[in-house]
């Protein structure tokens, strides 16, 4: 799939850093590749953190994407850190 604009919003601003909530059933794996999420690049700054719901239909998974960068439209986040660790119980 692709990035959907309309799932992208803002939970929290202040000092010039946005917390951000994304929900897709996309792959994290998909979501973390460089310009994934460009068409929000106007949006979007270095440093801004994603939490994110992934794999929504399928495999579900949540945790936290960092922007790595942002330049001439182009948009890369950093690999997915995951919530919660398995349970062992």
């Amino acid at each position: 799939m692709a990035f959907e604009l309309r799932n992208l919003s803002v939970l929290a601003y202040a000092n010039g850093f946005t917390l951000w909530h994304y929900a897709t059933p996309d792959a994290a794996a998909s979501v973390d590749d460089a310009g994934y999420f460009n068409a929000a690049a106007d949006m979007l700054r270095a440093g801004d953190m994603i939490l994110a719901n992934t794999a929504t239909t399928t495999a579900p998974q949540s945790g936290v994407f960092a922007v790595a960068s942002v330049a001439a439209g182009s948009v890369d986040a950093a690999s997915l850190t995951p919530f919660g660790a398995s349970n062992p119980d």
